[in-house]
């Protein structure tokens, strides 16, 4: 690889299994904290970020409570693979106007020239003999032992939660015409890799997915694992395990209202103006006291707009510096 992060020879990096990597990439990262647990002997806990190297390929940071050798962490992770147990999709069948059609009499997918329904995906499965993919991590495992409190520990913390509002593909821009034509590569692989075994990409392979229905387009598929903006990684980008809080989903429900209404009230806007208490009755068809259903969804998009602005204005209330003004400044 080169320095930008490009490939010396584009035409033998192996595109494919750069793709297979990104779209695999969480499952691999789960079989790893699993064999990390099985190793130390302990539930771990930790907090992580995935975000792409300069060759798009995605890397973890993790933040991981508790002693683990370094020793420990590298053999691991060596250790750890994942093995993709899907039908082999090597080969495109079908491709421009030549794709499969939907046969209702079938209530399937067939070949457009011979009318043969597709392998179901049930069926292309019991031809498996050995998986379509095999993902690892790569030889690079950098660890760091931190102390809880120090200054260190803040910085590299703020490292992490700084992912929390920042999509994978805001990481990367490119810069010169080999990065782009690289990223150009990598998302065509990405747009015929097959990300779930839902996914209709599989019609190009001759593959019915499973659930296979009248609306899928062969070759297109919505899932996230195609889109630029993700770079093969569909999932969350940040990761969290559940214990790492201690904290139920409720507590975190809780503490997220408590903010809102604590930001609001700080700016002087507070919900004292509703009602204290609400009584919900069953509507009856033709009753004349509720407003036309376009009047309540009008007022609940209008309810939903000055929420936001009233947050919006409360963060920026908040972050600004006090006694600060433009006249203050020009003095």
């Amino acid at each position: 690889m080169r320095a930008d992060g490009t490939p010396v020879d584009p035409d033998s990096y192996d595109y494919r299994r750069a793709a297979r990597d990104a779209v695999h990439f969480a499952a691999l990262l789960d079989r790893f904290v699993q064999n990390l647990r099985r190793c130390v002997g302990w539930d771990v806990q930790y907090f992580s970020t995935v975000e792409p190297q300069r060759r798009l390929a995605p890397h973890w940071h993790a933040a991981i409570r508790g002693s683990i050798s370094r020793a420990e962490l590298r053999a691991v992770a060596e250790a750890t693979y994942h093995q993709v147990w899907w039908p082999n999709h090597d080969e495109i069948k079908y491709s421009g106007d030549n794709r499969p059609v939907w046969d209702a009499r079938a209530k399937g997918f067939v070949d457009p020239t011979t009318r043969e329904p597709l392998p179901t995906w049930d069926e292309a499965l019991d031809q498996v003999e050995r998986p379509a993919h095999v993902a690892r991590f790569g030889v690079q495992v950098h660890s760091k032992s931190i102390l809880g409190g120090t200054e260190e520990a803040g910085r590299h913390i703020g490292y992490l939660t700084k992912y929390l509002t920042k999509s994978i593909g805001e990481c990367f821009d490119a810069r010169t015409t080999r990065q782009e034509d690289h990223a150009e590569r990598l998302c065509a692989e990405l747009a015929v890799t097959p990300c779930s075994p839902q996914c209709p990409v599989w019609l190009l392979y001759g593959i019915q997915p499973k659930g296979a229905r009248l609306s899928m387009e062969p070759g297109r598929c919505k899932g996230k694992a195609h889109k630029r903006s993700t770079l093969g990684v569909a999932g969350r980008r940040v990761l969290v395990s559940r214990k790492w809080s201690g904290k139920s989903l409720a507590d975190h429900k809780h503490d997220r209202k408590e903010f809102v209404r604590q930001l609001l009230a700080d700016v002087g806007i507070t919900g004292d103006d509703q009602p204290k208490r609400v009584v919900w009755n069953n509507v009856r068809p033709g009753d004349p006291n509720v407003p036309p259903r376009p009047h309540l969804l009008l007022r609940a998009v209008a309810e939903r707009r000055r929420w936001k602005a009233e947050y919006t204005a409360a963060l920026l209330a908040s972050a600004s510096p006090p006694d600060r003004s433009a006249t203050s400044q020009a003095a």
